[in-house]
């Protein structure tokens, strides 16, 4: 980084979305990061929370969410701050902000809804941009892109606003799945992350119930095939050069990587990933390739499955704002690529004033 000046770091967490406490735990291990002593000297943080209402709070209270002197979860906004609206135009000083960094997970943020309104300040973020995020936080979208592109994918379907209350219509979408594909299968809602409102179905009579599950979140459903896969992931930084981490291996406990497992439970990471050379170099430029397909740049985590008895690589999914708790692959994979979480925040800094 270049100039004498503190960079100031918008650092925006929370959010009205379903991955709002993932949010939190990713604000508060960057908000260390940056206070850390080898970027106290180069960085102020400016907080920005925004609660489970959408309202956006003022510094000194965001701040005070991150250090533990409020709790967020008890109690709501009106109780607390003893506030009447908030929102970003009124009451927010952002002026000084010089560089953004928006960790809002899933709704919201991570579907290029905040890169969309930070672009009105004319300042820069750390991250994609509005389609990039758009594009990788709606699985139907990105799995259509990919398809096109020939990229590996398990197989899958796609049911657009079909009417589960009518019979015709849910017994089309039934046998559709039963003629289509293999048991196991995954029912997804087509935006959501964090595994949140995914079932997986081992028979037909457990369908209806994961549909109606996906549903509450997102009428577009994605139903794919389930194999026996080793979960891997890979992350990328970077602008007009893209680079990436060295690859990562999830091994849990539980019957599939939901929810719980990502994040209260004690699994087993391996980096580098136990797999052959051959494989590492073509997941690295299947990452690299699906992140360009999509206009994705800045930072991001790709998933991948490798199935266990053939070797074949699947592409899964693309995080554009993966999470950075202390649970999380994505800040694990750069530590182990060289870059601890202090010079990683830094180096994304770097990336977007394209230094």
């Amino acid at each position: 980084m270049t100039g004498d000046k503190k960079k100031c770091i918008g650092l925006i967490f929370g959010g009205n979305s379903n991955e709002h406490e993932v949010s939190i735990s990713s604000a508060k291990t960057v908000y260390k990061a940056f206070n850390s002593k080898i970027n106290k000297e180069l960085y102020t943080v400016k907080c920005f929370y925004i609660n489970k209402y959408g309202d956006w709070l003022n510094s000194h209270l965001s701040e005070k969410i991150l250090i533990g002197g409020i709790e967020n979860n008890k109690t709501n906004k009106q109780e607390i701050f003893n506030q009447k609206k908030i929102n970003f135009l009124d009451g927010i000083e952002f002026q000084n902000v010089d560089v953004w960094f928006p960790l809002l997970h899933g709704f919201n943020g991570e579907d290029g809804s905040i890169h969309g309104l930070l672009r009105f300040t004319k300042k820069p973020l750390v991250g994609c941009g509005i389609v990039g995020s758009a594009l990788g936080m709606d699985k139907i979208l990105m799995k259509t892109i990919f398809s096109n592109l020939k990229l590996p994918q398990v197989n899958y379907l796609v049911f657009q606003n079909d009417d589960l209350n009518d019979k015709q219509a849910k017994n089309k979408v039934i046998n559709e799945i039963l003629k289509n594909l293999k048991f196991p299968v995954f029912v997804k809602p087509s935006n959501s992350g964090s595994s949140l409102g995914i079932s997986k179905v081992k028979n037909e009579s457990e369908i209806l119930k994961a549909l109606e599950k996906a549903r509450e979140i997102d009428k577009r459903i994605l139903i794919e095939e389930g194999l026996e896969v080793r979960e891997i992931e890979c992350g990328i930084i970077g602008n007009s050069k893209l680079l990436s981490s060295e690859i990562g291996e999830v091994n849990y406990e539980s019957d599939w990587y939901d929810y719980d497992s990502k994040y209260h439970s004690n699994n087993q990471i391996i980096i580098p990933a136990e797999i052959d050379s051959i494989i590492t170099k073509e997941i690295k430029e299947i990452a690299i390739k699906s992140c360009r397909a999509l206009n994705i740049f800045g930072f991001a985590r790709v998933d991948f499955f490798l199935e266990k008895s053939s070797n074949k690589i699947f592409l899964n999914e693309i995080n554009t704002i993966p999470g950075f708790t202390k649970k999380s692959m994505f800040p694990m994979l750069w530590e182990a690529s060289g870059l601890k979480i202090e010079q990683l925040v830094a180096k994304l800094v770097d990336i977007s004033l394209d230094l």
